[in-house]
C-alpha cells in the first residue's frame, strides 16, 4: 500500500486514518488465514455480500479440514509415543525362553537376493497386502532358508499376517505358516540388514549348553517388533526363533 505522504529527508511513511483503517482490515483477514491475493478481492470496493460469503465459506471449510488433519497427526504421535514407551532402555534383559509359535496366516514372497535387497522385498510385500485391503502394519515375519554370513545371496521369505484369505500371485503365496512346536526364543536388538548378528550365535550356545539341537527341518524364524513407523534409528527390537529339539 502506497503511503499518504513520505518524508524526504527521513523517508518515514505517513499513512492517513482511512488508510490504517485498511492496514488494520489487512491484519485481520491475514489472522484469519486469507492470503494477500485472497484480501485483495475481499477489500475490492465493487465485491458484493454473497462473494463475501463464498469466501468467508471455502476459508471456513479449509481451516476444519487443516484442523481436522492436524488432529489425526496429532494422535498418531501420541499412539507413537504409546507403541515406544519401552525404548527408553534400549537393552532390557530378556531371557531365552523356549516357546511354541502357533500357524498363522500369512502372504509372503520367497526369494534369493542380496542381503542389502532386503528392504526392498519387506516393501513389495507390504504394498502388496495394503492394495488387498490389509494392513500392513502388522509385525513383519522373515524366515531365513539359509543364513551363512559368508554368502553373497541369501534364500529368504518375508511375510505380513493377514486376517483373512486374500488372492495371491506369481510372487505372493498366501498360506498358514507352519506352527513351531518348540523354539528357542530370544528378543533383542539388531539391523536386520547387517550381515552380521550376535544374537545368532549368542542363541545357538544356549541351545547346544541346554541338551538341545536346532531342527533342521524348518528355517530360523524371525519377528521384527518394533513396526515401520517406530523405526527411528537402524535398530529394530526383534525376536529371534530357532526350531529344536531334544538331543
Amino acid at each position: 500500500m502506497q503511503p499518504d505522504t513520505i518524508d524526504p529527508s527521513s523517508g518515514y511513511r505517513y499513512y492517513s486514518a482511512e488508510q490504517l483503517l485498511v492496514v488494520q482490515r489487512i491484519i485481520d483477514l491475514k489472522n484469519r488465514g486469507f492470503t494477500l491475493e485472497e484480501i485483495k478481492s475481499l477489500l475490492a470496493e465493487d465485491v458484493s455480500p454473497a462473494e463475501v460469503k463464498k469466501s468467508l465459506t471455502a476459508k471456513q471449510l479449509e481451516l476444519q479440514q487443516f484442523i481436522e488433519e492436524a488432529q489425526s497427526r496429532l494422535e498418531e504421535i501420541s499412539s507413537g509415543l504409546e507403541r515406544i514407551r519401552d525404548l527408553d532402555d534400549p537393552s532390557p534383559a530378556v531371557p531365552i525362553v523356549i516357546r511354541n509359535v502357533k500357524s498363522q496366516l500369512v502372504a509372503s514372497i520367497r526369494d534369493t537376493i542380496p542381503r542389502s535387497h532386503l528392504c526392498l522385498l519387506l516393501d513389495e510385500i507390504k504394498q502388496y497386502v495394503r492394495e488387498h485391503q490389509e494392513d500392513d502394519n502388522r509385525s513383519l515375519n522373515v524366515q531365513w532358508h539359509n543364513n551363512d554370513d559368508e554368502e553373497d545371496l541369501i534364500d529368504v521369505e518375508v511375510a505380513l499376517p493377514v486376517a483373512k484369505p486374500i488372492p495371491g500371485s506369481d510372487r505372493v503365496n498366501v498360506h498358514f505358516w507352519p506352527e513351531l512346536k518348540q523354539a528357542a526364543s530370544l528378543v533383542h536388538w539388531c539391523d536386520p540388514y547387517h550381515s552380521s548378528c550376535s544374537a545368532l550365535a549368542e542363541l545357538a550356545t544356549w541351545i547346544s549348553s541346554n541338551g538341545y539341537r536346532p531342527s533342521d527341518a524348518k528355517p530360523i524364524r524371525e519377528i521384527y517388533l518394533t513396526a515401520d513407523q517406530d523405526l527411528y534409528g537402524k535398530l529394530r527390537r526383534a525376536e529371534l526363533l530357532i526350531p529344536i529339539e531334544k538331543i
